[in-house]
């Protein structure tokens, strides 16, 4: 399969997922190809060349296969199928080669703790009764208290609200429970059960089959539970959580390292890892279970040069250890913009503390963006961006009430204003029924796109030297061809040119000393000189300055430079 983006010779020696560049998409948002308002894989087809110029190196697809979306598609009823409404299986496969003959591979999702409510299994489990073989797949359990009215245990959803369910018998009367530590339409699996592994096992070995380069895996600290179901302790200590980070979820993932390792090309694992103990999640990272895991730390962060060094060091000194590349991401398809996060008094993220109404400045959180996407870029490491980042947009704070559908908002009682806010079709076009996101006159997009949308799509962008497109493209483009950044080398600068450049500023080295590449970020208020010498290669307000570029770098602003 063809190439025509050839890699740097440093690049080329190193498995392609230590430095990769992995563009999140979120199919039902990114491009309508049949005008019916959703996207699919024929308009992800129809942009593969877009993602290309970008400088990709892989596409993350949130799930896409059948689903009754009462979680955007992580309440899977078939891993074999595509859901209609985003295309065929067929289409898929068909997407997967197309875009590796453009040099770009796939990581498709699986969600191992839990499957749909409407999914084969679950449904033949509520048929077959209390006591069947069907229920030992699923933690069906006998209430509490009289007549088994109360929950098995009080453990707290992450989507805020219970995590027990009752079924209903046959004859009317209340029956078992059963758990779901997410909405009650996603049964969790009980994975000390044979059938839940072979099937996970054969997922993997299906998509592979089809050219899927990896799996990112969903909530994957969550699948195993401890089966005496205790209570969450009020201080957990290491491996004592009742139903996250259990000791033995680690022979789960090295059965998949194997499957993953079996091809001749290795298959890559990618963990969702929430976990804050920096120790406990270097364990999936050994060399025998998962390639890499997502960063949510630095991305929770505000934008505060200590807290942004601690998170950086802590994250590399955490991954040394099993000699794990670590990964940067800014947002994703669960978290608030990042020109919406930045502009904010409070610039960090926690799920607990979103509401409706949060005053934000987007001249602020742009520029500050604008700053992130450099440092993010120039972290040694993989790089995740999510669809949309690349164009500046904001969250969408103001939908409908009745537009909303993320789960989160109503588990909430209506508090948190939910996901859907990153969630919103990309612009494509100035103008046009959806702004480009499907044909012109086709039916309006799946969420409403807020007046003005187009003013912030790829074609109001793509020949503004200025805008946010032209900036990730010479970032990435510059990213690629640089062999200091393929390394895992990073060192701190506390001083250029012999002055101390203070608490607010960013700065490190890239490379072996000898074509070393320096990353600068100014979070201050104050100006910072730069270097009399330096030769300055990007520039995060002006692109590509020039090699005489010499102004001090203002706030909020970021540079790389060749000292």
């Amino acid at each position: 399969m063809s190439n025509d983006r050839p890699d740097t010779a440093t690049h080329a020696e190193r498995p392609w997922w230590r430095s990769a560049v992995i563009y999140q998409v979120y199919v039902r948002s990114f491009a309508d190809g049949d005008g019916d308002g959703t996207g699919d894989l024929a308009g992800v087809r129809s942009r593969l060349a877009y993602l290309r110029d970008l400088g990709v190196d892989a596409i993350w697809f949130t799930p896409w296969y059948v689903s009754p979306l009462a979680d955007g598609g992580y309440d899977v009823a078939d891993y074999r199928a595509i859901d209609p409404q985003f295309g065929t299986l067929a289409e898929a496969e068909e997407l997967i080669a197309e875009a590796r003959d453009l040099g770009i591979r796939t990581i498709i999702d699986v969600v191992p703790n839990h499957v749909s409510a409407a999914h084969e299994w679950f449904r033949s489990a509520l048929a077959a009764g209390p006591g069947s073989a069907e229920r030992e797949r699923f933690w069906f359990h006998p209430g509490k208290g009289e007549g088994g009215a109360e929950m098995p245990t009080h453990w707290v959803s992450d989507f805020q609200g219970t995590t027990w369910t009752r079924t209903t018998n046959p004859d009317g009367t209340p029956g078992e429970w059963y758990l779901h530590l997410f909405t009650p339409q996603q049964p969790d699996l009980n994975w000390t059960h044979p059938d839940v592994r072979h099937e996970h096992e054969e997922i993997l070995r299906f998509w592979f089959d089809r050219g899927a380069a990896g799996i990112r895996i969903d909530s994957a600290a969550l699948l195993v539970k401890d089966p005496a179901l205790p209570e969450v302790p009020v201080h957990p200590g290491p491996g004592e959580h009742p139903h996250v980070d259990r000791d033995e979820i680690h022979d789960i993932y090295r059965s998949w390292r194997a499957v993953a390792e079996s091809y001749d090309e290795p298959r890559v694992l990618v963990g969702e890892v929430w976990l804050a103990d920096r120790a406990r999640f270097a364990q999936y990272l050994r060399p025998d279970e998962m390639h890499t895991a997502f960063n949510f730390d630095f991305m929770a962060r505000p934008w505060d040069a200590k807290s942004l060094r601690e998170s950086i060091q802590t994250t590399l000194d955490a991954h040394a250890p099993v000699a794990a590349p670590a990964t940067w991401v800014l947002s994703n398809h669960d978290v608030t913009r990042p020109v919406t996060r930045y502009g904010r008094d409070d610039s960090s993220f926690a799920f607990l503390t979103k509401r409706f109404g949060t005053p934000t400045d987007l001249a602020v959180g742009r520029r500050r963006a604008r700053a992130a996407a450099l440092l993010t870029a120039a972290l040694p490491g993989s790089l995740y961006l999510y669809q949309g980042d690349e164009l500046g947009l904001p969250e969408v704070e103001d939908l409908p009430a009745a537009a909303i559908q993320d789960p989160m908002h109503f588990r909430s009682g209506g508090v948190d204003p939910g996901r859907d806010g990153c969630r919103v079709p990309i612009p494509w076009s100035r103008g046009g029924t959806t702004y480009g996101f499907g044909p012109d006159g086709g039916t309006a997009a799946w969420l409403p796109q807020p007046d003005g949308w187009g003013d912030l799509s790829v074609q109001a962008q793509a020949d503004d030297d200025a805008s946010m497109l032209a900036l990730y493209r010479l970032v990435l483009a510059t990213r690629r061809a640089e062999p200091a950044l393929h390394d895992d080398s990073l060192r701190w600068l506390d001083a250029l040119d012999g002055v101390e450049l203070g608490d607010d500023v960013l700065a490190f080295a890239r490379g072996d000393g000898t074509d070393d590449l320096v990353c600068i970020v100014n979070l201050g208020a104050d100006e910072v000189a730069l270097p009399a010498r330096a030769r300055v290669l990007l520039h995060s307000e002006h692109g590509k300055p020039g090699s005489d570029a010499r102004a001090p770098l203002t706030t909020d602003t970021a540079v790389w430079l060749r000292p």
